[in-house]
């Protein structure tokens, strides 16, 4: 097998598919304002057409003509495409879940419902197939881009040889528009110094409002952006969310267009935040499931609900059989205690409520389209979910997310203080792990998993009134999302272009899913013979009918510290399944047909090679190894002004190191108040402050504590110096969370002093960012000071040393090979839990 792989990895690429040229074809008077051309759309953007009219010496004696402008083939449709995060299969209404989704029913009954589609198991990776109709690995998405690493299956970069559909469209005469989550930023452009290249506007998009990055709070997104400019909506305005101001700004953007330029079709890739957590809905959604009382009896009569529903909707074959619930790994309901029952009722509320929501405000899009009466000439693409269901929750849910990736989880009993708040602004919550294993019935396994359907197949309906005419009929055959771009090029009639801004491209992986369309086809074999998955090490090969699955090692809501093979390529064992008589993966064939199996080995690793899948890893730890970008290399950092808005790969990261802040400010005469530099925010991040006119330096642990150093005394008026030292004291094999000595001196006078037993190992909270003399999104320590508290004094200079740190790429790999073969230290162990 080694051997043969050797020989594979020095194959250099695929050969093009020639595409067939079409055309340049015009509309209306040539060289009139009104003349439109539609492009022959393999060269991109097309050269000028030649002048039309004539030029002679005198203006009165000369024909003037427009250049004509471009346009889509005559009566292109307006698409809208949707996409919602970690709704596992079984959980909306649409496929038997019973959470209601009207707006997804509605799509499904007035055109077709997709139920053997597949994602990629992870987010970012399943986005970037979506809009560029490649897998994964190909552009540079094998992993979500906070886990990056230097492989061109992994580097998080979406390369210029693979352009999206909204630059093929754009090119080709259409309005683009992208609202909600852009999880395929690199990290390390993430801010607002750029470059912008791979951000929507550098990918097609004529307009983007949404937040970058893997989630965001809903009540108070640090994230968020207008195009290419941060914005706070949020700031003096109780109750908002983005969930419904996405929605308000879509519905403007689509009026705006309709009234403006009536004649251009748009593209609008619409994706929310939800259902990734945290689950933030209005308090009237979950007053309103809450009274539906859905999930009193527990997990599993939920699974057996959702179950005969879709048996009797038809959205799982006949021969569909619900796989036992896995009790060796998750506890049955009946061997829960009241407290865990009562708080896991309220988080799976909170969850459908966060569901139902999010699909509601989709729905109020969709009927502005219908009111500007362009709903039968729409292409409507709603697809529920860009994975399974999550099971970043841990066993027992979560009131802050950001404890998950770092190691940390609490009892039920320790999250009870939240309860009342859960869904809030004050929590960045969670639901427990056997609600998501519900919530992917009837298939196994969850987000993650990519040799598992639990993990990969996503319910997906299109609807197109004037040409779909097989209208609320299912679709059975094998897709994934790479089909979706070229299956829209394919009913618009715009041709896959084969160069883009003068560079050549790679043909797209996906294939069309446009001959499902037709009722005559209804029963038509896949075009799809066969997909490759890969997440995490988690992989799978579909093949006409069968799939060999690995086995996952560990659960994805183990600990980051849980062993795993280190070898990834040879340290997991194979499943095999033959998918049309058992279509939820249950009777492992491995045993019983070991040359089937063995042939789908080989062909793993041959579209292993040929999709750059290799080298494997299954490790997450990965999020704190160093990137590209400004931070690069870099041991201090300088600021002479107020700034806000730099992610956490473009500023300094304190974690894991000894460092020190110097912040040379003016004190205006009460002594002055607000922030002086911080990073992230309610539930996990740090901050350099004024409180009453006293230095202050907080670390907030995941919301659950804050160790701080504060003055005695304020500022008196005029200039100062502020200091925050930190020597780290490195104790133990593992090299993430350790504690250390803080000392806070002003003027040149120890002011404070105290050490520091464990420290955050691998993250703050992610989407909130890094900023000098202000905090936006939410305070480090709402008793301290309220956002933005903007510094009221002056700031001279403030500067960020950073000391070596505990983390590196040998450091790392190291450690990761200890855990292969034994149990290790948990970083960040002990921290004790503390009310809201």
């Amino acid at each position: 097998m080694r051997r043969s792989m050797v020989g594979l990895l020095a194959l250099t690429g695929l050969l093009a598919v020639p595409a067939h040229p079409r055309a340049q074809e015009f509309r209306g008077t040539p060289g009139s304002p009104s003349a439109v051309m539609t492009l022959p759309g393999l060269q991109l953007p097309a050269p000028t057409p030649p002048f039309s009219g004539a030029v002679l010496p005198n203006a009165v004696d000369s024909t003037p003509a427009w250049p004509p402008q471009v346009m889509p083939p005559a009566g292109a449709p307006n698409v809208l495409l949707v996409l919602t995060d970690d709704v596992g299969f079984g959980a909306p209404s649409t496929f038997g879940g019973v959470i209601p989704t009207p707006t997804l029913d509605e799509v499904a009954n007035q055109g077709l419902r997709y139920t053997t589609f597949h994602t990629t198991a992870l987010c970012s990776p399943t986005r970037a197939a979506l809009l560029t109709g490649r897998n994964h690995h190909q552009v540079g998405f094998g992993n979500i881009s906070e886990l990056s690493s230097g492989y061109p299956g992994y580097n998080s970069i979406i390369p210029r040889e693979t352009a999206t559909v909204a630059a093929i469209l754009k090119q080709n005469g259409y309005s683009t528009a992208w609202f909600g989550k852009d999880h395929n930023v690199p990290p390390w452009e993430a801010s607002t110094a750029g470059p912008f290249t791979n951000w929507p506007s550098g990918q097609g998009f004529d307009y983007f409002y949404g937040f970058v990055g893997g989630d965001t709070s809903q009540w108070q997104p640090g994230n968020l952006f207008r195009n290419t400019t941060p914005i706070h909506p949020y700031l003096g305005q109780p109750g908002w969310n983005l969930n419904t101001a996405m929605a308000d700004d879509a519905v403007e953007y689509i009026r705006h267009n309709t009234e403006i330029a009536p004649n251009r079709p748009w593209f609008i890739h619409y994706a929310p935040g939800g259902t990734h957590a945290p689950h933030h809905p209005t308090r009237e959604w979950v007053d309103r499931i809450e009274a539906m009382h859905l999930f009193d009896d527990g997990w599993e009569k939920l699974r057996e609900r959702i179950y005969a529903n879709q048996k009797r909707l038809g959205v799982i074959p006949a021969n569909a059989v619900l796989p036992p619930w896995p009790s060796d790994i998750l506890k049955p309901w009946a061997q829960l205690t009241d407290v865990e029952k009562k708080l896991f009722i309220r988080q799976a509320n909170v969850y459908a409520a966060y569901l139902a929501y999010t699909d509601h405000e989709i729905g109020r899009v969709i009927d502005e389209v219908k009111r500007l009466g362009q709903l039968d000439n729409t292409i409507v693409i709603y697809i529920s979910g860009d994975n399974g269901s999550s099971a970043e929750g841990s066993v027992n849910g979560t009131p802050n997310e950001v404890m998950y990736f770092n190691g940390i989880a609490l009892e039920a009993e320790q999250q009870m203080p939240w309860y009342d708040a859960w869904g809030t602004d004050q929590t960045y919550n969670h639901m427990a792990v056997g609600w998501t294993w519900a919530f992917g019935t009837p298939y196994r396994w969850t987000k993650q998993v990519a040799s598992h359907f639990g993990g990969t197949r996503n319910g997906m309906a299109i609807s197109w009134p004037t040409k779909i005419k097989d209208k609320g009929r299912i679709r059975t055959q094998f897709h994934h999302v790479i089909d979706v771009t070229p299956t829209l090029l394919d009913l618009i009639g715009i041709p896959q272009p084969n160069q883009v801004d003068g560079i050549a491209q790679r043909p797209m992986d996906g294939v069309s899913m446009a001959y499902t369309l037709p009722a005559a086809n209804a029963a038509l074999p896949s075009n799809r013979k066969t997909q490759y998955f890969e997440i995490l090490g988690n992989r799978a090969i579909y093949n006409d009918g069968w799939i060999a699955s690995t086995t996952p090692p560990v659960p994805p809501w183990a600990s980051v510290a849980a062993p795993r093979p280190a070898d990834v390529m040879n340290g997991y064992s194979w499943e095999l399944y033959n998918v049309a008589a058992d279509p939820t993966q249950l009777t492992n064939l491995a045993e019983v047909e070991p040359a089937k199996m063995q042939a789908m080995e080989e062909l793993f690793t041959i579209e292993g090679v040929k999709n750059q899948v290799f080298p494997l890893s299954n490790s997450i730890a990965a999020m704190v190894t160093e990137r590209p970008g400004p931070a690069a290399g870099r041991k201090q950092f300088v600021y002479t002004g107020p700034s806000c808005c730099t992610q956490a790969n473009a500023a300094p990261n304190i974690l894991n190191r000894s460092f020190r802040i110097t912040a040379d400010v003016t004190a205006p005469a009460d002594g002055g108040s607000g922030v002086l530099v911080t990073q992230g925010g309610r539930f996990a991040g740090w901050g350099l402050y004024l409180k009453d006119g006293k230095p202050t330096f907080t670390i907030n642990l995941f919301n659950l504590e804050r160790p701080k150093w504060q003055a005695k005394a304020p500022l008196t008026p005029g200039k100062h110096t502020i200091v925050f030292d930190f020597a780290l004291d490195q104790k133990g094999a593992v090299p993430f969370g350790h504690g250390g000595t803080g000392v806070l001196t002003v003027d040149g006078q120890e002011a404070a002093r105290a050490v520091l037993p464990h420290s955050a190992p691998f993250t703050f909270a992610w989407d909130e960012t890094f900023d000098v003399g202000m905090d936006t999104g939410t305070p480090v320590d709402d008793a301290d000071y309220k956002a933005p508290g903007t510094f009221t004094g002056q700031i001279g200079k403030i500067t960020v040393d950073l000391g070596d740190g505990t983390v590196s790429l040998a450091s790392v790999t190291e450690w990761l090979k200890a855990l292969s073969s034994r149990d290790a230290e948990r970083p960040a162990a002990g921290v004790a839990p503390a009310k809201p």
